[in-house]
C-alpha cells in the first residue's frame, strides 16, 4: 500500500537530518605563529553578455579569545599580478576575537578582475589560533543583486 505523501517527506526529513548530524567532525583546531594567506577577489563577473560589477570587502577575523594578532601586510594584485594597493602604511594590532574590514576602491572601467588578489601577512608572538579571512564580493546589475564570497588559501606558514 503506498503510504501518503506527510510520511514519505517527513522519512525523507529524518533521515537527511541522520546523516547530516553524522557528517565527518570539523578539522581540528591548529595553533600557528604566523601565516602569508592567498585570498581571490573579484572586481567583475560576466553574466550572459553583461559585466556586473564588484565591489569588494576583505575581513580578517581573529579568531583567538586570548592573545592579539598583528596584520603586516594587507596587498591587493590585479589579473595581471601587478600591485595595486598596499593597504596598511604600519602593521595593525588586531585584539582577541577583533575583526577589521579593508574595502576595495570601486574598479576603473575596462579594469578586468577575473583573477584579482589579496596577499594578507599575519604574525604572533605565540602560537594563537587561526585567522579567518574572507573577502566578500557585492554587485548589483538593474534590479538584481550578486554576493559570493571567497576564503584564503595558505602561502607561507610559520609554525615555531
Amino acid at each position: 500500500m503506498p503510504q501518503p505523501i506527510a510520511i514519505r517527506l517527513f522519512t525523507g526529513l529524518f533521515l537527511a537530518t541522520v546523516l547530516v548530524g553524522t557528517a565527518a567532525p570539523a578539522a581540528a583546531v591548529r595553533l600557528v605563529k604566523g601565516q602569508t594567506i592567498y585570498i581571490p577577489s573579484y572586481s567583475n563577473i560576466i553574466s550572459g553578455n553583461q559585466r556586473i560589477v564588484l565591489r569588494a570587502n576583505l575581513i580578517i577575523h581573529n579568531t583567538d579569545p586570548s592573545r592579539s594578532i598583528e596584520v603586516l601586510r594587507i596587498d591587493h594584485y590585479d589579473t595581471n599580478g601587478q600591485l595595486v594597493e598596499h593597504y596598511l602604511q604600519h602593521p595593525l594590532k588586531l585584539a582577541p576575537l577583533a575583526a577589521t574590514r579593508v574595502i576595495i576602491r570601486a574598479p576603473k572601467p575596462g579594469d578586468e578582475g577575473a583573477g584579482a588578489n589579496f596577499i594578507v601577512q599575519w604574525r604572533s608572538a605565540e602560537k594563537v589560533t587561526e585567522p579567518l579571512l574572507d573577502c566578500i564580493m557585492l554587485g548589483t546589475a538593474g534590479t538584481h543583486s550578486y554576493s559570493f564570497s571567497s576564503h584564503g588559501r595558505i602561502i607561507q606558514e610559520e609554525m615555531d
